[in-house]
């Protein structure tokens, strides 16, 4: 009987594509930093633009692509997070910029005890159900006077910053937030917290009988996605300087996110980055064309999901294997005699 040597067994975490991403990443977030100093400010404006549709679409991917909680009504705690920072600002005397984060805070802080209502709803009344709060709170915004009830104020916080000061550190709130949504959702879907989710998603008997505490995984992973739509949307009406009910609980925005997010790649880091991409670019070239665009954006959604399930950057991945941020570990057999690749772990 021949002994054969026992396997020596490393575990890829990384692969070339994310190390790439990696230092291509760092680079271009260096480059990017100092785009106040040599670049337009229109630019500034659309990049902010699309930092909020992002961090959103990465708060509802988390929710429902990874959580597997599908919500409607996310534009509760958008609008939420740009009221609370125009309160501050305007009548606390807060700088907005700080208002920021203390926003998106008050909106992961308010998702508790709306949590108590929506989770009593699953499935599709769940999704009804986070509509509906998100209704309530329009009209709730809209019937208080101090704010400009339905036709909404202007933050008038920012009078006494100059033009140039007040964009270029919106733009560096901008990049800081988007920089630290990546790499914390990142993180969590690495860990053994962001496991347990997906386990959640899968089959929530299931993972309750492995000892997971669902209901507290949910509910920590609800916060956080109000919290980044808060944190959207305070930055979005600092770049705006006006806000209404209309315009902050809109349910396009939940809308938008979800087009986005199908379109990129559902249950995927990048997903929500190509989607926001691809609706930045078709908004700013074809919004003109009205009701044709609306068509077009209707007609796109449904050629991906019909020839591309996994949304475009996911059937890059199934086909070539690019994966910039890499959520799975690898096992390899890196013995002399023994093969390349074991198994891969989520």
């Amino acid at each position: 009987m021949t002994n054969m040597p026992p396997s020596i067994v490393a575990v890829e975490r990384a692969t070339a594509a994310s190390r790439a991403a990696l230092v291509a990443g760092v680079a271009i977030v260096l480059v990017a930093a100092s785009l106040p100093f040599w670049g337009e400010s229109s630019w500034m404006r659309e990049f902010v633009e699309i930092a909020c549709y992002f961090i959103f679409a990465m708060m509802w991917n988390l929710l429902a692509g990874y959580g597997g909680m599908v919500s409607i009504g996310q534009q509760a705690f958008f609008g939420f997070g740009g009221y609370v920072m125009l309160m501050l600002g305007n009548f606390a005397g807060v700088n907005p910029f700080i208002a920021i984060p203390l926003g998106a805070l008050a909106a992961g802080l308010v998702a508790i005890p709306v949590s108590f209502v929506a989770f009593r709803l699953s499935g599709g009344y769940f999704a009804i159900g986070t509509w509906v709060i998100a209704e309530v709170f329009r009209l709730s915004f809209a019937n208080v006077s101090a704010v400009g009830g339905g036709s909404g104020t202007t933050l008038t916080a920012l009078r006494g910053i100059d033009k140039a000061t007040r964009e270029s550190t919106t733009y560096w709130m901008a990049l800081a937030c988007v920089v630290a949504a990546v790499v914390l959702v990142y993180l969590f879907l690495r860990s053994k917290r962001g496991l347990a989710l997906l386990a959640i998603r899968d089959n929530e008997v299931a993972a309750e009988s492995q000892g997971i505490p669902v209901a507290r995984m949910k509910l920590a992973v609800y916060v956080v996605a109000a919290f980044g739509a808060g944190l959207a949307g305070a930055l979005y009406f600092v770049g705006n300087l006006r806000i209404s009910p209309d315009a902050a609980f809109s349910v396009n925005w939940t809308a938008f996110a979800i087009f986005m997010v199908v379109i990129g790649g559902i249950g995927r880091i990048e997903g929500p980055l190509v989607g926001a991409l691809i609706f930045w670019a078709l908004n700013k070239f074809l919004s003109d064309y009205g009701t044709w665009y609306l068509l077009g954006l209707g007609l796109l959604a449904i050629l991906v999901t019909l020839f591309f399930k996994q949304g475009l950057w996911g059937h890059a991945q199934q086909r070539w294997g690019w994966s910039l941020f890499p959520t799975q570990r690898k096992l390899l057999d890196i013995s002399p005699s023994g093969s390349t690749f074991l198994r891969e772990r989520p």
